[in-house]
């Protein structure tokens, strides 16, 4: 009997039940790493409750793999990551403008996921007349542990570019790190 897997990714909108899964995702980030700024995981009821809120007015993806091995569930997917949009500054002048956020399962990176989640999201932005995104991203300090800076080479590779540095900003793990932000033009600026 011939044994074979077949995989399927897909994109789409996430869901409030995908809370346990993006939490599931971003937990390792928050305990393990300086990627984020935050100490504390929050709760799947907190992770929830930041999706909805973003929905209300912005794009949040998922990047899913689905697939069976012979004998296996046909329909069991699984999140790999996820990526959003949300407010850059919260005056009526920066409504063309937007933060983004991304995050891809550990373990998982380098096969193309993120890239696949920024399209889609740059896609649904500029859909929306959304002109600018903004990438917020920990920076490391000659000597930092816990971070590196794949994520803004990640950036780069995609198309953002460094426009300031936030110096010993973040405290974290008994450490200062750098903030960095990050620019993209979406789409033309016309008045």
């Amino acid at each position: 009997m011939l044994d074979f897997l077949v995989t399927m990714i897909k994109i789409r909108s996430a869901r409030i039940e995908d809370a346990a899964a993006l939490q599931a995702i971003y937990k390792p980030y928050v305990e393990d790493t300086a990627i984020t700024f935050e100490y504390d995981a929050p709760t799947v009821e907190e992770f929830a409750a930041r999706i909805g809120g973003t929905l209300e007015k912005y794009p949040y993806l998922v990047i899913e793999r689905a697939g069976a091995a012979t004998g296996s569930d046909e329909n069991s997917t699984e999140i790999l990551g996820y990526c959003y949009a949300g407010v850059f500054k919260g005056r009526a002048a920066y409504n063309r403008s937007v933060e983004t956020s991304i995050y891809v399962k550990l373990g998982e990176h380098g096969k193309g996921y993120g890239r696949a989640l920024y399209s889609e999201l740059n896609r649904e932005l500029k859909s929306r007349g959304i002109l600018n995104a903004y990438a917020c991203i920990a920076s490391p300090k000659p000597g930092s542990t816990r971070l590196d800076n794949s994520s803004q080479k990640f950036h780069e590779k995609l198309g953002y570019t460094l426009v300031g540095t936030f110096h010993d900003c973040a405290y974290k793990f008994g450490q200062w790190y750098n903030m960095i932000w990050m620019e993209k033009m979406l789409g033309e600026h016309k008045d």
